[in-house]
């Protein structure tokens, strides 16, 4: 299966949470036989921090403007099985017209902001990623987020006629248990993109356990922090990891936290990536609480919750042992249900559903 795909970044991992799990998914869909073009609008902040040149497997297509690429883009789209388009893709209007124009290739929208995207629709803003005819021309929806309401939401408001959760995932090629390094070393550690919408649930579970507990040492790794965080002495920083270093960063961790975006963790069912790839590096976990969290870790048992200080300085008070052997658990739990090539897969066989149910239909109309 050829599979064209038109993404935000796949390229630079830098403040951004598509190009990790891009790299993972692509990868997989390569080893099992599959083609995988990637178009990228090659923009500065990107370029500046590149951290992936060639696609293993892949096609790697970096562009200065659509115009130029076009023509290119349409031969690929001609001979492709699949093609997708995604949230944040600068170009993803004038590639749908594209894809719907050849009018060969499955059209598939994946939206991985799949909360911030509902936001603006309610809020009356526009989505500049969805042309006027919203999602009713694809013939499958995959949506970062899952949860009770997700398709209806699509289907009500864009026209989407097939949506499907595809969650995130953790490549084990890159995340697992690895040695601790000393520059890492952290009872608690924490790494994200700066966020304004996390900022308070951060200086809840971070900074406030930071100024509570002196004697401990707290790590946070990320891109784009302001000079007026809340920095104290004992919370010490790392600018930007690349995906290579964040194995090291979190087998270094006693304890490592997830915070979430204040949009996905309203909506539900909407895990962070950063999620399953603390887990296969054996770190235990501590995250803020959201609906539908218990679907993808048992709290108490694979991962701890917590909902202020308060929670935060219990779970670093609990014993070792105890971290350990949650640890262990989330890391099989990854191990079984949330890895890039169990990804690639549920992919492959959603696409081959919608092909199946499409071909199908053309022959009910055609009879």
């Amino acid at each position: 299966m050829k599979i064209v795909i038109f993404g935000l970044t796949i390229s630079s991992s830098w403040g951004n949470g598509h190009a990790t799990l891009w790299r993972g998914l692509c990868k997989h869909l390569a080893r099992s036989g599959h083609s995988v073009v990637f178009f990228e609008r090659d923009v500065p902040y990107y370029a500046g921090a590149r951290d992936l040149y060639e696609l293993p497997g892949g096609v790697l297509r970096l562009f200065a403007n659509w115009d130029d690429v076009r023509q290119a883009a349409s031969a690929e789209v001609r001979e492709a099985d699949v093609a997708i388009v995604t949230s944040y893709c600068p170009d993803a209007i004038a590639a749908t017209e594209l894809i719907l124009a050849e009018g060969r290739a499955v059209p598939v929208f994946y939206d991985l902001d799949t909360p911030v995207t509902l936001a603006k629709l309610t809020a009356g803003e526009s989505v500049p990623y969805i042309g006027p005819r919203g999602l009713r021309d694809f013939a499958l929806v995959l949506s970062f987020t899952g949860g009770p309401h997700v398709a209806d939401e699509f289907r009500n408001r864009l026209g989407a006629r097939e949506t499907r959760p595809l969650y995130g995932h953790v490549d084990t090629d890159i995340h697992h248990p690895v040695t601790p390094q000393p520059h890492y070393r952290a009872d608690l550690s924490y790494l994200g993109t700066y966020s304004e919408d996390r900022q308070r649930p951060l200086e809840a579970l971070f900074v406030a356990p930071a100024l509570a507990r002196k004697d401990l040492r707290f790590l946070i790794g990320g891109a784009q922090y302001p000079d007026d965080f809340p920095w104290s002495p004992n919370i010490y920083f790392v600018r930007h990891l690349p995906p290579s270093e964040h194995a090291p960063f979190f087998a270094s961790s006693r304890l490592t936290l997830n915070v979430t975006r204040r949009a996905m963790a309203e909506m539900g069912w909407c895990p962070s990536g950063r999620l399953f790839e603390a887990a296969a590096c054996g770190v235990p976990l501590l995250s803020d609480d959201w609906p539908g969290i218990a679907d993808f870790f048992t709290p108490r048992e694979e991962i701890l919750i917590a909902r202020d200080e308060h929670d935060a300085l219990a779970a670093l008070a609990m014993p070792d042992a105890e971290l350990r052997r949650m640890a262990r658990r989330a890391y099989d739990r990854t191990m079984d249900q949330h890895t890039s090539d169990k990804r690639a897969r549920e992919l492959i066989s959603m696409i081959e559903q919608t092909t199946s149910s499409r071909v199908s239909r053309q022959q009910i109309e055609e009879a």
